[in-house]
């Protein structure tokens, strides 16, 4: 066994360093060689001499992974068994059937965190906020959501019987039969109508079938007739095939626009992407969303309407991904998922925000600097710059989410709110007309107990800190003293009057919270779109042609 290890491995090394020596220099080719020979020797001493067996799998991953960090994190090595994850990022398909379900682990047990919809899970009645004690015949009341979730998967079409421990209802104990799926992710899993007059489309991802999905949206508004501008969110969308952001383009461009050039390692093998339909909307006003989240051909995508000057961008600069990856077939099933180029969009800029072939010493990658960026201008002039990512035409504030707010979160306390009142109201209005009332909110509040929100309360502790530098500096006489103690009953924090003070913050998140259990994620987005503050600045700005060919540079070329 040990003899065959070897040789294979000896194989699988002399063919790299036989492919390296074709493309690279000669001094790069010998110090490959001469590691490899290298790693080869150690290899055969070890399989030989060690004291002890050594497992080859895991000793030849964790190689590969360490040989891989020193190039980029998008260069990644897939074996035969991790193949599943790599199809589900292209195609949004799972090699395997389920429930349809988030789980979450939660005080050493497994929990429903939200059911998907139209998945078997949500079918067959499971909620947010079911603690599941049985799969089939084993008991998982104590187990990790890890291992809960290998026991929920099988092939699409077998039964699974689940028993789970409702909370807020008379009979807690209930059991489902349910018929595991094909499980998808859809890249475009929510759209329709905001504001009377803006078609509004969440595009997550791009898939094999993204480009017919954003598509067969825009062909709804396209026989709207009260559709007069359109938002596309690429917010939290890290990218995909480019050619389906290729495809997508040409819903807005002329036909044959050139909307993006590749070029690797050789010059020769530059690859140039033009649209190749004719365009649904090709004069509609546009307007992207964008944040720290959109990459890769998202950034294609909002980065050539931006050269365009085709479509204001809106959010915050994204993220900085210009490299291509292609896959290539590996011994054994696997595969190299590797960088082969980089991409370029209209006006010639890269928007690479990470330079992974010149690393500091402790090996650590920096963004490259605003000072270090190159100007390059838009179809009508406007400048624009390379090398950090996309910086949109107008800046969004997200604002900072309070302590109190992300106390709320972690501690569950809007997700158990949110259970306890699903389990005990039917139903409620639609998403875009549900809002959080002063019953609710009251009721809310009476379900917390202060002692357990151990927020920062940043008056304490800037009491605390006046206090103690007072001491330090020699101020603390017995009138400090007094005059500090009087402060604090004036001044400390109060949970009841912090949640109202942060009200509008919270409701926001509550709301989101019990909408997604009616409504599903599509619930929870469309609480968040009514207060959006990017999608109200499009809608803004698109209803305003004056101002949007003004931003657009449309006007200054007399369009």
């Amino acid at each position: 066994m040990k003899k065959t290890i070897i040789c294979i491995f000896s194989g699988l090394l002399l063919a790299t360093a036989a492919v390296v020596a074709q493309s690279t220099s000669p001094g790069h080719d010998v110090s490959v060689s001469r590691n490899l020979s290298t790693f080869n020797a150690i290899v055969k001493e070890l399989e030989l001499n060690y004291v002890d067996s050594v497992r080859p799998d895991e000793a030849f991953e964790a190689a590969i992974e360490a040989y891989l960090s020193t190039v980029d994190p998008y260069t990644e090595y897939y074996s035969a068994d991790d193949r599943t994850e790599l199809t589900k990022i292209t195609t949004g398909q799972y090699d395997y059937g389920g429930i349809g379900s988030y789980i979450m682990q939660r005080d050493g047990s497994s929990y429903i965190s939200g059911p998907m919809e139209g998945a078997p899970a949500a079918m067959a009645g499971l909620r947010s906020g079911d603690k599941i004690i049985r799969v089939d015949s084993v008991d998982t009341s104590n187990m990790g959501s890890s291992e809960v979730t290998k026991l929920l998967r099988g092939l699409a079409g077998t039964p699974v019987q689940i028993t789970v421990k409702r909370p807020f209802v008379a009979d807690s104990i209930l059991t489902f039969d349910i018929i595991r799926g094909k499980l998808t992710d859809p890249s475009v899993p929510y759209w329709g109508v905001v504001d009377g007059n803006t078609g509004y489309i969440q595009l997550t991802k791009f898939l094999a079938d993204s480009g017919q999905d954003v598509a067969a949206a825009l062909k709804e508004f396209k026989a709207n007739p009260d559709v007069k501008q359109i938002v596309i969110d690429l917010r939290g969308n890290g990218g995909g095939l480019l050619e389906q952001a290729v495809d997508i383009l040409g819903n807005f461009l002329p036909k044959g626009t050139e909307v993006l050039r590749t070029r690797g390692k050789d010059k020769s093998t530059e690859k140039i992407y033009k649209t190749t339909k004719t365009p649904l909307f090709p004069d509609i006003p546009l307007a992207i969303l964008i944040d720290g989240g959109s990459a890769s051909a998202s950034e294609i995508t909002a980065g050539a309407l931006q050269d365009l000057d085709r479509a204001v961008l809106i959010g915050s600069r994204s993220f900085g991904k210009g490299l291509v990856q292609s896959t290539r077939p590996l011994p054994f099933d696997g595969l190299l998922k590797v960088t082969v180029a980089k991409y370029y969009i209209p006006s010639g800029r890269l928007i690479q925000a990470l330079d992974y072939s010149h690393r500091n010493p402790d090996g650590s990658v920096a963004r490259t600097p605003d000072s270090l960026t190159n100007v390059y201008h838009t179809l009508n002039g406007r400048e624009v710059r390379d090398g950090g990512g996309l910086i949109p035409d107008i800046t969004i504030d997200w604002g900072k989410v309070s302590p109190l707010l992300y106390n709320l979160v972690t501690d569950n306390k809007i997700f158990d709110y949110a259970t306890k009142y699903a389990n005990t109201h039917d139903s409620i209005e639609n998403a875009w007309n549900f809002d959080i009332t002063d019953e609710i909110y009251e009721d809310f509040k009476n379900n917390i107990d202060p002692a357990s929100l151990k927020y920062d309360k940043i008056l304490d502790q800037l009491l605390k800190q006046l206090q103690e530098t007072a001491e330090a500096e020699g101020y603390l006489t017995e009138e400090a003293q007094s005059a500090i103690d009087s402060l604090s009953p004036l001044l400390s924090n109060n949970v009841y009057q912090d949640l109202d003070n942060k009200r509008s913050e919270i409701a926001q998140y509550l709301g989101e919270e019990i909408a997604s259990r009616y409504y599903y994620d599509n619930g929870r987005l469309i609480q968040s779109l009514k207060t959006d503050k990017a999608l109200q600045e499009a809608i803004k700005i698109l209803s305003d042609q004056q101002a949007l060919n003004d931003m657009l540079g449309k006007n200054k070329k007399g369009k």
